[in-house]
Formats: C-alpha cells, structure tokens, sequence
C-alpha cells in the first residue's frame, strides 16, 4: 500500500475521532433517565442507556418501558430514527439490569475496538516515519 490508501485515511478519521477530548465525546458516556411514578416504575420505566462511540447515527440505544399490565420491556434502537428492537416480557429490575449489561457489553467491545484502532494507527504512522510503505 502507498500514503493514498483510502483505508489508511479511513484509519486517521477513526483515530482523530477516538482521539477528541473528553469533553466532546460527552455523548459517550451513560445517559439513566427516569419518569415519575412508583418507586419501582421510577428505578425501571423510562431508564435508558446510551451505548458509546463518536457517531450518534451508530450509536446504540437501551430503553425500558412498562406496559399497562405492568410487564416491563427494552426497546433496543441504533441511531435515532430505525426501529426498535424489543426485549421482554420482563419485571421492572430485569429490564434494568438488561439494559445496564447491554450497554456494558458494547461498552467492552467499543474499548477493544478502539484499541486495536488505535494500535493500527501508531503503527502505520511508525511506517510512515521510517520512510517505508504501509
């Protein structure tokens, strides 16, 4: 590969991404909304978790809702316009807990991706530097 490799620029833009401080990336970090009610529809319907990345059109999405027969279910969306996914029939502290290992999980998969971007990238700039190809 040569310096125009469209992945190695697809690369940098990832790592640029990842690399933007913390205070810009805010959107990273768990959202927990809740409405008011009962003390066990206030810890469950209507919490939500947000899923990590620098793109909120990929971002993943977790939200717990109550029915009317007081049976609990997570509403798993990406982005803010596609269709959710629904979990459930579940009791309210299930469908926390759900959605907290949910956003967990996607949390340790975005850390590991990003570390093995990151790595690619170091690498690829220590090629650079040193006058070879990449």
């Amino acid at each position: 590969m040569n310096q125009s490799d469209p992945t190695d620029h697809a690369l940098a833009a990832i790592a640029s991404m990842l690399d933007q401080p913390e205070s810009q990336r805010r959107a990273d970090k768990p959202e927990v909304e809740t409405t008011p009610g009962t003390p066990e529809r206030m810890a469950a319907d209507g919490y939500c978790r947000i899923g990590p990345g620098p793109i909120a059109a990929i971002r993943f999405r977790w939200t717990v809702r109550r029915e009317g027969n007081g049976e609990y279910y997570v509403d798993e969306t990406i982005g803010e316009n596609s269709a959710p996914v629904t979990s459930g029939p579940m009791s309210g502290d299930a469908a926390v807990r759900f959605a907290d290992e949910r956003e967990s999980e996607a949390r340790r998969r975005f850390e590991v991706f990003r570390s093995e971007m990151r790595g690619r990238g170091a690498a690829a700039n220590l090629v650079r530097k040193d006058g070879g190809e990449v």
